[in-house]
């Protein structure tokens, strides 16, 4: 069993920064990737950008060169530092850790992003 638990949501202006924390229990490397994934209102989830256990990472086109994701296994522990933020990157964002052999993956419960104008 795998909780996932994310923190460093909040409000900022346009064109401000934010970090998102997603703090891992549990026996993480077992799995193959840890992703964020975001969801507005209305909208469905969005996958936002990923990274392995290999640190391979990859983004979304809507938020690359914007936002950069990292790990820290000692901490057990995936970053996503958000630079010059607008207004449609407002949602909820959502940890997300993936085995792909069994298709297991667990969720946090999300934390609450908004950018104002």
């Amino acid at each position: 069993q795998v909780q996932l638990v994310e923190s460093g949501g909040g409000l900022v202006q346009a064109g401000g920064s934010l970090r998102l924390s997603c703090a891992a229990s549990g026996n993480i490397f077992s799995f193959d990737v840890m992703r964020w994934y975001r969801q507005a209102p209305g909208k469905q989830r969005e996958w936002v950008a990923g990274i392995t256990f290999g640190a391979n990472t990859d983004y979304a086109d809507s938020v690359k060169g914007r936002f950069t994701i990292s790990r820290d296994n000692a901490k057990k522990t995936v970053y996503l530092q958000m630079n010059n933020l607008k207004v449609e990157d407002t949602a909820v964002y959502y940890c997300n850790i993936k085995k792909y052999a069994t298709s297991t993956e667990y969720w946090g419960q999300g934390t609450q992003v908004t950018v104002s104008s």
